[in-house]
Parts: structure tokens; sequence; C-alpha cells
């Protein structure tokens, strides 16, 4: 059986997918993935390649993800399964790129400044 594999990214997070046709069984970590996101929206952000694309409940997907929080992991499965179904079918590169569902997000967190609290945030100023 032929597998597809891909890589996302999202902020510091990275997840490698392997996709397989089968009875859409996704693993996340070796977890089931709704224990893996306990969190409704980010169990949307996941799918939602697939339903874009009819192919919900085809494909049995292993993920493994590491780095950054929930969002980010999320953000990086979105990519790397838009990127398997590419490589499985192309005509479905047309149903996906209007989505925005193979573009990299590149929003990176803004270095801390020294001299500041934060990247942006600064020490109250006293004139006196």
């Amino acid at each position: 059986m032929k597998e597809y594999q891909a890589t996302g990214r999202r902020k510091t997070a990275v997840a490698q997918v392997r996709m397989s046709l089968g009875s859409g069984k996704i693993i996340v970590n070796d977890k089931p993935f709704f224990e893996y996101f306990p969190v409704g929206y980010n169990r949307d952000v996941v799918v939602r390649p697939l339903q874009i694309t009819d192919t919900l409940g085809k494909f049995d997907i292993s993920i493994k993800t590491n780095g950054g929080g929930q969002s980010g992991q999320a953000g990086a499965i979105q990519l790397g399964i838009s990127r398997a179904l590419v490589e499985f079918e192309a005509e479905l590169r047309g149903k996906l790129k209007p989505e925005g569902m193979l573009r990299r997000d590149p929003r990176m967190v803004e270095r801390k400044k020294y001299g500041q609290k934060k990247a942006r945030k600064r020490f109250q100023f006293s004139k006196r």
C-alpha cells in the first residue's frame, strides 16, 4: 500500500504526516486524535483539508509533531495533511490553494528587545 508523506510547520511547531488509504483513523504522537486535541477548534483546523477535498474517512493518518503549543501544532498538521493530499492527487491542489491550505503561515513570535519589558512593551516612563 502506498504511503504519502509531508511536513508542515507553523510558529515553532513541526509535524511529520504519513497518510495511507484506510478507514479514517488519525493518530497523533501515538495517541488517538480526540485525546491529543481536546479543544474542538484545533480538531476543526486539522480536518479542514480533508473536508474541503471530501476525503474525510478515506485515509489512515499517522502524525509525529513537536515544538510549539496546541494551536501551532494543529496548524502544522493542517499544512502537512494538505501537502500529502496534493502528493496523493495533484488535482486536489485546485481545491486547497484558494482556501490557503498550502501556504505556510510566516508569522513568528517577535524577539524581546533589550531595555524593554517585552518585544514592544516598554518600562513606564517617568518625567521626574
